[in-house]
Protein backbone atom coordinates (compact mmCIF):
# COMPACT_ATOMS: atom_id res chain seq x y z
CA UNK A 1 0.00 0.00 0.00
CA UNK A 2 1.10 3.57 -0.63
CA UNK A 3 2.17 5.36 2.56
CA UNK A 4 0.52 8.61 1.47
CA UNK A 5 -2.81 7.02 2.37
CA UNK A 6 -2.36 5.68 5.93
CA UNK A 7 -4.87 3.14 7.21
CA UNK A 8 -4.39 3.57 10.96
CA UNK A 9 -5.46 7.19 11.40
CA UNK A 10 -8.58 8.51 9.66
CA UNK A 11 -7.61 12.16 10.11
CA UNK A 12 -4.26 11.48 8.47
CA UNK A 13 -5.97 9.52 5.71
CA UNK A 14 -8.38 12.36 4.91
CA UNK A 15 -5.58 14.92 5.10
CA UNK A 16 -3.57 12.83 2.65
CA UNK A 17 -6.57 12.59 0.32
CA UNK A 18 -7.09 16.34 0.41
CA UNK A 19 -3.40 17.01 -0.16
CA UNK A 20 -3.28 14.61 -3.09
CA UNK A 21 -6.40 16.14 -4.64
CA UNK A 22 -5.08 19.66 -4.21
CA UNK A 23 -2.12 18.61 -6.34
CA UNK A 24 -4.13 16.83 -9.02
CA UNK A 25 -7.56 18.48 -9.34
CA UNK A 26 -6.43 21.63 -11.12
CA UNK A 27 -4.04 19.65 -13.30
CA UNK A 28 -6.79 17.21 -14.26
CA UNK A 29 -9.25 20.03 -14.89
CA UNK A 30 -6.95 21.10 -17.72
CA UNK A 31 -5.78 24.39 -19.14
CA UNK A 32 -8.00 27.12 -20.64
CA UNK A 33 -7.27 26.21 -24.24
CA UNK A 34 -8.86 23.99 -26.87
CA UNK A 35 -7.80 21.50 -29.51
CA UNK A 36 -10.94 22.39 -31.45
CA UNK A 37 -9.76 25.76 -32.74
CA UNK A 38 -6.65 26.98 -34.55
CA UNK A 39 -5.99 30.02 -32.39
CA UNK A 40 -5.02 30.36 -28.70
CA UNK A 41 -8.32 30.24 -26.79
CA UNK A 42 -6.84 30.78 -23.32
CA UNK A 43 -8.11 34.36 -23.02
CA UNK A 44 -11.58 33.53 -24.32
CA UNK A 45 -11.89 30.53 -21.98
CA UNK A 46 -10.09 32.06 -19.01
CA UNK A 47 -13.16 33.13 -17.06
CA UNK A 48 -14.87 29.74 -17.49
CA UNK A 49 -11.82 27.81 -16.32
CA UNK A 50 -11.22 30.22 -13.42
CA UNK A 51 -14.79 29.75 -12.24
CA UNK A 52 -14.50 25.97 -12.59
CA UNK A 53 -11.27 25.94 -10.57
CA UNK A 54 -12.86 28.21 -7.94
CA UNK A 55 -15.75 25.79 -7.49
CA UNK A 56 -13.66 22.63 -7.66
CA UNK A 57 -11.05 23.71 -5.11
CA UNK A 58 -13.37 25.40 -2.60
CA UNK A 59 -12.50 23.13 0.31
CA UNK A 60 -14.74 20.30 1.41
CA UNK A 61 -14.08 17.07 3.26
CA UNK A 62 -13.53 15.09 0.03
CA UNK A 63 -15.54 12.17 1.39
CA UNK A 64 -16.35 10.82 -2.07
CA UNK A 65 -12.72 10.87 -3.13
CA UNK A 66 -11.77 9.26 0.17
CA UNK A 67 -14.26 6.47 -0.47
CA UNK A 68 -12.64 5.78 -3.84
CA UNK A 69 -9.23 5.27 -2.25
CA UNK A 70 -10.61 3.42 0.79
CA UNK A 71 -12.65 0.98 -1.32
CA UNK A 72 -9.58 0.18 -3.41
CA UNK A 73 -7.60 -0.35 -0.19
CA UNK A 74 -10.27 -2.72 1.09
CA UNK A 75 -9.88 -4.90 -1.99
CA UNK A 76 -6.12 -4.51 -2.28
CA UNK A 77 -4.01 -3.22 -5.16
CA UNK A 78 -0.47 -2.30 -6.14
CA UNK A 79 0.87 1.24 -6.13
CA UNK A 80 0.74 1.50 -9.92
CA UNK A 81 -3.03 1.91 -9.67
CA UNK A 82 -2.79 5.23 -7.80
CA UNK A 83 -2.55 7.29 -10.99
CA UNK A 84 -5.90 5.83 -12.07
CA UNK A 85 -7.40 6.28 -8.60
CA UNK A 86 -6.43 9.95 -8.71
CA UNK A 87 -8.41 10.36 -11.95
CA UNK A 88 -11.39 8.43 -10.58
CA UNK A 89 -11.39 10.45 -7.35
CA UNK A 90 -11.15 13.67 -9.36
CA UNK A 91 -14.05 12.56 -11.56
CA UNK A 92 -16.24 11.99 -8.48
CA UNK A 93 -15.28 15.37 -7.04
CA UNK A 94 -16.05 17.06 -10.36
CA UNK A 95 -19.53 15.52 -10.48
CA UNK A 96 -20.10 16.52 -6.86
CA UNK A 97 -18.81 20.07 -7.44
CA UNK A 98 -21.00 20.48 -10.53
CA UNK A 99 -24.05 19.39 -8.55
CA UNK A 100 -23.31 21.94 -5.82
CA UNK A 101 -22.79 24.78 -8.32
CA UNK A 102 -26.17 24.01 -9.88
CA UNK A 103 -27.89 23.41 -6.52
CA UNK A 104 -26.83 26.89 -5.38
CA UNK A 105 -28.35 28.65 -8.39
CA UNK A 106 -31.30 31.06 -7.89
CA UNK A 107 -33.63 28.68 -9.71
CA UNK A 108 -32.68 25.84 -7.33
CA UNK A 109 -31.74 26.46 -3.66
CA UNK A 110 -30.68 30.10 -4.21
CA UNK A 111 -27.68 30.01 -1.83
CA UNK A 112 -25.12 32.80 -1.50
CA UNK A 113 -22.56 30.85 0.55
CA UNK A 114 -20.82 27.54 -0.02
CA UNK A 115 -18.19 26.44 2.51
CA UNK A 116 -17.92 29.98 3.79
CA UNK A 117 -17.24 31.54 0.38
CA UNK A 118 -19.54 33.17 -2.18
CA UNK A 119 -21.19 30.59 -4.40
CA UNK A 120 -20.09 30.39 -8.03
CA UNK A 121 -22.96 32.46 -9.43
CA UNK A 122 -22.25 35.18 -6.82
CA UNK A 123 -18.47 35.19 -7.32
CA UNK A 124 -18.84 35.18 -11.11
CA UNK A 125 -22.34 35.25 -12.63
CA UNK A 126 -25.28 32.93 -13.19
CA UNK A 127 -24.63 31.99 -16.85
CA UNK A 128 -21.00 31.19 -16.01
CA UNK A 129 -22.09 29.01 -13.08
CA UNK A 130 -24.43 27.02 -15.30
CA UNK A 131 -21.65 26.43 -17.81
CA UNK A 132 -19.17 25.55 -15.06
CA UNK A 133 -21.47 22.74 -13.98
CA UNK A 134 -21.85 21.53 -17.54
CA UNK A 135 -18.10 21.53 -18.08
CA UNK A 136 -17.20 19.77 -14.83
CA UNK A 137 -19.71 17.03 -15.55
CA UNK A 138 -18.38 16.26 -19.01
CA UNK A 139 -14.73 16.48 -17.92
CA UNK A 140 -15.42 13.84 -15.25
CA UNK A 141 -16.43 11.28 -17.86
CA UNK A 142 -13.51 12.24 -20.10
CA UNK A 143 -11.14 11.37 -17.24
CA UNK A 144 -12.63 7.89 -16.96
CA UNK A 145 -11.66 7.23 -20.58
CA UNK A 146 -8.00 7.95 -19.73
CA UNK A 147 -7.34 5.22 -17.15
CA UNK A 148 -4.10 3.35 -17.80
CA UNK A 149 -4.09 0.42 -15.40
CA UNK A 150 -7.75 -0.64 -15.32
CA UNK A 151 -9.13 -3.11 -17.81
CA UNK A 152 -11.28 -1.72 -20.61
CA UNK A 153 -14.19 -3.78 -19.29
CA UNK A 154 -13.92 -2.29 -15.79
CA UNK A 155 -13.46 1.23 -17.17
CA UNK A 156 -16.66 0.82 -19.17
CA UNK A 157 -18.46 -0.40 -16.05
CA UNK A 158 -17.20 2.66 -14.17
CA UNK A 159 -18.47 5.05 -16.81
CA UNK A 160 -21.88 3.38 -16.80
CA UNK A 161 -22.03 3.29 -13.01
CA UNK A 162 -21.18 6.96 -12.62
CA UNK A 163 -23.51 8.04 -15.43
CA UNK A 164 -26.44 6.18 -13.88
CA UNK A 165 -25.69 7.47 -10.36
CA UNK A 166 -25.38 11.09 -11.53
CA UNK A 167 -28.38 11.10 -13.86
CA UNK A 168 -32.16 11.05 -13.80
CA UNK A 169 -32.34 7.75 -11.92
CA UNK A 170 -29.86 8.98 -9.33
CA UNK A 171 -28.58 12.37 -8.19
CA UNK A 172 -30.48 14.51 -10.70
CA UNK A 173 -33.69 12.61 -9.99
CA UNK A 174 -33.21 13.11 -6.26
CA UNK A 175 -32.73 16.82 -6.75
CA UNK A 176 -35.91 16.97 -8.81
CA UNK A 177 -37.82 15.26 -5.99
CA UNK A 178 -36.24 17.65 -3.48
CA UNK A 179 -37.31 20.74 -5.40
CA UNK A 180 -40.83 19.41 -5.68
CA UNK A 181 -40.97 18.59 -1.97
CA UNK A 182 -40.69 22.16 -0.66
CA UNK A 183 -43.77 23.01 1.45
CA UNK A 184 -45.07 19.46 1.09
CA UNK A 185 -45.30 16.54 3.47
CA UNK A 186 -43.25 13.42 2.69
CA UNK A 187 -43.45 10.21 4.68
CA UNK A 188 -40.29 8.41 5.82
CA UNK A 189 -40.18 6.10 2.80
CA UNK A 190 -40.50 9.03 0.38
CA UNK A 191 -37.82 10.99 2.23
CA UNK A 192 -35.44 8.03 2.17
CA UNK A 193 -36.07 7.56 -1.55
CA UNK A 194 -35.26 11.20 -2.25
CA UNK A 195 -31.96 11.06 -0.40
CA UNK A 196 -30.99 7.61 -1.66
CA UNK A 197 -31.04 9.25 -5.08
CA UNK A 198 -29.83 12.79 -4.36
CA UNK A 199 -26.94 11.94 -2.02
CA UNK A 200 -26.68 8.18 -1.77
CA UNK A 201 -26.31 7.32 -5.46
CA UNK A 202 -23.04 9.24 -5.86
CA UNK A 203 -21.65 7.83 -2.62
CA UNK A 204 -22.46 4.31 -3.84
CA UNK A 205 -20.73 5.13 -7.13
CA UNK A 206 -17.63 6.35 -5.27
CA UNK A 207 -17.28 3.02 -3.47
CA UNK A 208 -18.09 1.00 -6.58
CA UNK A 209 -15.56 2.79 -8.78
CA UNK A 210 -12.74 2.37 -6.26
CA UNK A 211 -13.55 -1.31 -5.88
CA UNK A 212 -13.85 -1.88 -9.63
CA UNK A 213 -10.50 -0.22 -10.20
CA UNK A 214 -8.92 -2.64 -7.72
CA UNK A 215 -10.52 -5.64 -9.46
CA UNK A 216 -13.23 -6.51 -6.92
CA UNK A 217 -15.26 -9.64 -7.63
CA UNK A 218 -19.06 -9.81 -7.72
CA UNK A 219 -19.41 -10.83 -4.07
CA UNK A 220 -17.09 -8.08 -2.87
CA UNK A 221 -18.92 -5.49 -4.96
CA UNK A 222 -22.25 -6.57 -3.44
CA UNK A 223 -20.98 -6.27 0.14
CA UNK A 224 -19.42 -2.90 -0.54
CA UNK A 225 -22.62 -1.69 -2.15
CA UNK A 226 -24.59 -2.68 0.97
CA UNK A 227 -22.08 -0.66 3.00
CA UNK A 228 -22.38 2.30 0.63
CA UNK A 229 -26.19 2.26 0.70
CA UNK A 230 -26.08 2.56 4.49
CA UNK A 231 -23.54 5.39 4.64
CA UNK A 232 -25.22 7.18 1.74
CA UNK A 233 -28.37 7.53 3.78
CA UNK A 234 -26.61 8.16 7.10
CA UNK A 235 -24.72 11.02 5.43
CA UNK A 236 -28.00 12.82 4.73
CA UNK A 237 -29.51 12.00 8.13
CA UNK A 238 -26.46 13.60 9.75
CA UNK A 239 -26.69 16.58 7.38
CA UNK A 240 -30.22 17.18 8.62
CA UNK A 241 -29.06 16.94 12.23
CA UNK A 242 -26.17 19.34 11.55
CA UNK A 243 -28.54 21.87 9.99
CA UNK A 244 -30.25 22.12 13.38
CA UNK A 245 -27.31 21.78 15.77
CA UNK A 246 -24.41 23.54 14.02
CA UNK A 247 -23.78 27.25 13.52
CA UNK A 248 -23.51 29.13 10.23
CA UNK A 249 -19.76 29.40 10.88
CA UNK A 250 -19.39 25.64 11.34
CA UNK A 251 -21.53 24.88 8.30
CA UNK A 252 -20.00 27.42 5.95
CA UNK A 253 -23.53 28.19 4.75
CA UNK A 254 -26.68 29.57 6.33
CA UNK A 255 -27.68 27.56 9.41
CA UNK A 256 -31.28 26.36 9.39
CA UNK A 257 -31.61 26.75 5.63
CA UNK A 258 -33.70 23.59 5.26
CA UNK A 259 -36.05 24.68 8.02
CA UNK A 260 -36.39 28.13 6.45
CA UNK A 261 -37.37 26.55 3.15
CA UNK A 262 -39.80 24.23 4.97
CA UNK A 263 -38.06 21.19 3.50
CA UNK A 264 -38.86 17.69 4.75
CA UNK A 265 -36.03 16.36 6.94
CA UNK A 266 -35.37 13.32 9.12
CA UNK A 267 -35.52 15.28 12.40
CA UNK A 268 -38.82 16.81 11.28
CA UNK A 269 -40.29 13.33 10.74
CA UNK A 270 -38.54 11.38 13.51
CA UNK A 271 -37.59 14.06 16.00
CA UNK A 272 -33.95 14.92 16.68
CA UNK A 273 -33.34 11.88 18.90
CA UNK A 274 -35.05 9.61 16.38
CA UNK A 275 -32.84 10.91 13.60
CA UNK A 276 -29.75 10.28 15.70
CA UNK A 277 -30.94 6.72 16.40
CA UNK A 278 -31.44 6.13 12.68
CA UNK A 279 -27.91 7.36 11.94
CA UNK A 280 -26.54 4.87 14.47
CA UNK A 281 -28.61 2.03 12.99
CA UNK A 282 -27.28 2.80 9.51
CA UNK A 283 -23.72 2.90 10.86
CA UNK A 284 -24.17 -0.60 12.30
CA UNK A 285 -25.57 -1.83 8.97
CA UNK A 286 -22.50 -0.44 7.23
CA UNK A 287 -20.15 -2.19 9.67
CA UNK A 288 -22.04 -5.45 9.25
CA UNK A 289 -21.52 -5.42 5.50
CA UNK A 290 -17.73 -5.22 5.98
CA UNK A 291 -17.33 -8.13 8.40
CA UNK A 292 -15.64 -10.45 5.89
CA UNK A 293 -13.20 -7.79 4.65
CA UNK A 294 -11.32 -7.70 7.97
CA UNK A 295 -8.47 -5.22 8.48
CA UNK A 296 -8.29 -4.07 4.87
CA UNK A 297 -11.62 -2.25 5.33
CA UNK A 298 -10.47 -0.31 8.41
CA UNK A 299 -10.68 3.04 6.63
CA UNK A 300 -14.19 2.33 5.34
CA UNK A 301 -15.31 1.52 8.89
CA UNK A 302 -13.80 4.72 10.24
CA UNK A 303 -15.38 6.76 7.44
CA UNK A 304 -18.80 5.46 8.42
CA UNK A 305 -18.21 6.53 12.03
CA UNK A 306 -16.93 9.91 10.86
CA UNK A 307 -19.99 10.54 8.70
CA UNK A 308 -22.39 10.29 11.63
CA UNK A 309 -20.21 12.30 14.04
CA UNK A 310 -19.18 15.27 11.86
CA UNK A 311 -20.39 18.80 12.64
CA UNK A 312 -20.30 20.29 9.14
Amino acid sequence: MNAMFPQSDLSAFLDACRQQLSQTLVELLGQPNSEFCDSDASVALGKLFSAAEYSLTNGGKRIRAGLVYAAAQAIGHDDALYADLDKIAAALEMIHAYSLVHDDLPAMDDDDLRRGKPTCHIAFDEPTAILVGDGLQTRAFELLTQLEHCSADNALKMIGTLAAAAGNRGMVGGQAIDLGAVNTELDLTQLQTMHQLKTGALIRASVALGALAAGANTEQLAKLDTYAQAIGLSFQVQDDIIDIESSTEELGKQQGADQALNKPTFPRLLGLDGAKDLAQQLHQQALGALEELADSAWTLRELSAFIISRRS
